[in-house]
Parts: structure tokens; C-alpha cells; sequence
């Protein structure tokens, strides 16, 4: 338990060493178990100045902002708890004149972690690279086949995340047959991808897929994809708030409202619009700690300085104080293979492949308003994570 949560490194090796001076004749105490002597070797190496890497300019420079104040938000959260933290400079990825030119500017200040680049041709980059000089928390997923440099780690909010947990938590309920509706172009089909290897790997069936673009369209499209009702337990969604708030109804008017339906967080605008959003009643969806629980401490401290954090747009604010916590905790997640890691874009794990993995909680619209659900009881196969993940 001890190596369970999200205290420092230094809180949790003397959470170790109590315990051994409280149990001085415990076998463990004497001979101290391989994950723990690892937290100690890790704790003699502390983090001291970190990079974050940003493009501070151009069309990302929106994106950039809210994972900066949410970085540097949980840095001065954690100063204010009285933990040590370690000294973050910011580096605009715009005005770089190359990879390498950065990377020896970072080495001359001293940096020991990178936490960017945001940008996914800078990720690839990396990525095609066999070592990289410092360790790197990239904040994008890059596409790149085969072996990744050991120093590389990648993080993001990839729908690929949410279309696996739906398939997991369908499965967990006891559905076996989905039918599936996505956006038509090329995010949609890596999320449909996504789900059905998921789902295919648990032993699910795919029954039928359709790709839904204009309004005028989604009728005839539910149409075509209800064709196979009786075969199917459920319809997986990935959609905008717009067009799920169309589906639902047409779901009713063609005598399936008892079908339901899991979705990816898309559908959700993070604001509190009963009103609007009763047309999504009854949708089952994966969505981030942070705008599942506006009570935590940190998001309230964040959207009083910038209220659009209470949006969808607060995310990327929880993406940035988790990518705060994954520099304090990279090499531990890493060094302790199923160790977990509660952040607020979800429970972040390390995939052998270095990839962070997202685990979301649930969350169901009731009289307009998203509801978190319990977590699903039901034991789940272990599947592998595909190697290549990405965002829009």
C-alpha cells in the first residue's frame, strides 16, 4: 500500500522507513521487498530542474497555455503542501532551431527531464531516434513503429484511451455485440479501430459500423445501423455534444430506447446545461476526474483564475497537472510495472512501451447533467495496449 498513490517520492520512502522502525522483527523489514529497494535507489536520484517544452506561438499557443498553468498550478500545490519541487523552465518549441540545438541548450542548464514537445512531428522525431540525451515526457503521442528510444515517455488525451474503456466497461456489464457510430474521417477511424480491437480481444462481436457526418445524415445512418437490432446489446458512440444530442431522440422515435449506448467523453461540453443536454439522457460515458469531481481542491484553485478550466477545455488543465505529477513519478511508475498513478485526466499507468494509459471513471446524463457512476465490479480480461496511439 505503501507505494500505491500519489505521494513524492521522498513522503513515500519514509512512509518505508517508519514502517521498518515499527516493525523491526517483520522478515520484510530486514530484507526489504525488490519494488521497494527500487523507491529507495530512485529516491537517492531526487529531480531537481525540468524542461517544459511548449509551443508558446502559432495556432497551438491556446492548447499550450492551459497545459502550462495546469503544470505549474500543481507545482505550486505541491510548494504549498511543503513538498520539495523541482525548478521548471519554459522553453517556446517555436523559436527552437532544431531538436539537437535544444537538447544541448537543456543539457548546458542542467535539465534531468524534458516535459514536451507538444507538437506530434516533433514526437515522431523523437520517437525514430535510438537514444535521446535527457529523458522526456512527451506531451502528444507520436506514430512511430518499433522500438522507441529508452528515454522516451508519451502522454496525451488520446480518444483511443476512452474507445478501449468503453469496450472494457460494455464488457464488464455483461454486452457481447456492439453496433458502433463515429465521425466520418480519419480520427473517426482510429477510434472505431481502437474499439474494436478492444472489443474483439475481450471476446466481444462487432455487429455493424457507421460513420455519421452531416445532421440531415444521422437519421439515415441510426436507420442502417438499427437494421441489425436484434444482434446487438449496444451502440459504442464517439461524437461531438451536437450530434449526440441527435441521437438519442432518433434512437426513441425508431422504438430503441432500451439500447444503450457508451461513449467517449466527446460528447460532453463540460458545461452545466440541463436544459440543452437533457436529449443525452441516459448515455453512458467515460470522462476525466476533473470534470467528473468539481470539488478537488486543484480544480477549484484553477477555474477561480480561469474559469473556461470548468469547461471541456479544462482537460487540457488536467493534463498538464497530471503531466506534473508524471515528472515526479515516471521512473517509479516505470520502475513498479503495475503501479498506478490517480491524476485528474484519469489513473495513469506506464505501458511496457512507455506510453501513459489512461483509466477513466464513468459518468451517466441524468435530467441533463452527468452523473459519475461506481466503477464496474465485474473482473476484466488483461489485453495489451497496441503500440501506436495518437490524437486528433
Amino acid at each position: 500500500a505503501i507505494t500505491r498513490g500519489n505521494l513524492a517520492l521522498d513522503q513515500q520512502l519514509a512512509a518505508i522507513e517508519d514502517w521498518q522502525k515499527q516493525h523491526p522483527g517483520h522478515p520484510a523489514a530486514r530484507n526489504l521487498p525488490d519494488d521497494l529497494e527500487r523507491l529507495k535507489t530512485l529516491a537517492r536520484e531526487p529531480l531537481n530542474r525540468v524542461a517544459l517544452l511548449l509551443p508558446l506561438q502559432g495556432q497551438l499557443a491556446g492548447v499550450s497555455r492551459a497545459l502550462q498553468d495546469g503544470f505549474m498550478a500543481a507545482r505550486y500545490e505541491a510548494l504549498a503542501a511543503g513538498q520539495s519541487a523541482p525548478t521548471v523552465t519554459v522553453y517556446d518549441s517555436t523559436q527552437m532551431g532544431s531538436l539537437d540545438a535544444f537538447y544541448r541548450q537543456a543539457q548546458a542548464a542542467g535539465i534531468q527531464l524534458v516535459v514536451g514537445p507538444l507538437e506530434k512531428n516533433f514526437v515522431k522525431q523523437l520517437g525514430d531516434r535510438p537514444q535521446l540525451p535527457i529523458n522526456t515526457l512527451a506531451l502528444n503521442y507520436g506514430d512511430s513503429q518499433g522500438a522507441q528510444p529508452p528515454q522516451l515517455f508519451q502522454f496525451g488525451l488520446a480518444a483511443e484511451d476512452e474507445a478501449r474503456e468503453a469496450a472494457r466497461r460494455a464488457w464488464a456489464d455483461g454486452k457481447r455485440s456492439a453496433g458502433a457510430m463515429v465521425p466520418q474521417g480519419d480520427w473517426g477511424a482510429r477510434v472505431l479501430a481502437a474499439f474494436q480491437n478492444e472489443w474483439q480481444q475481450l471476446g466481444g462481436r462487432l455487429v455493424a459500423a457507421e460513420r455519421i457526418g452531416q445532421p440531415v445524415e444521422i437519421a439515415n445512418r441510426i436507420s442502417s445501423l438499427l437494421q441489425m437490432r436484434q444482434g446487438m446489446d449496444f451502440i459504442f458512440l464517439a461524437s461531438t455534444p451536437a450530434q449526440a444530442r441527435q441521437i438519442k431522440p432518433i434512437l426513441v422515435y425508431q422504438n430503441a430506447r432500451d439500447l444503450p449506448v457508451y461513449a467517449t467523453s466527446n460528447l460532453n461540453s463540460g458545461v452545466n446545461e440541463p436544459g440543452v443536454n437533457q436529449d443525452l439522457n441516459g448515455i453512458l460515458f467515460c470522462e476525466t476526474p476533473w470534470l467528473l469531481d468539481p470539488s478537488n481542491p486543484l480544480r477549484a484553485k484553477i477555474t477561480a483564475q480561469w474559469p473556461q478550466a470548468g469547461t471541456s477545455i479544462g482537460r487540457l488543465y488536467a493534463m498538464g497537472a497530471d503531466a506534473y505529477l508524471l515528472a515526479l513519478h515516471l521512473q517509479q511508475l516505470k520502475a513498479l510495472p503495475n503501479s498506478e498513478l490517480p491524476g485528474l485526466s484519469g489513473n495513469l499507468s506506464v505501458a511496457p512501451d512507455q506510453r501513459v494509459v489512461r483509466h477513466l471513471p464513468w459518468a451517466e446524463f441524468r435530467n441533463g447533467v452527468a452523473q459519475p457512476l461506481p466503477a464496474s465490479n465485474a473482473p476484466l480480461p488483461t489485453t495489451s495496449v497496441p503500440a501506436s496511439l495518437s490524437t486528433p
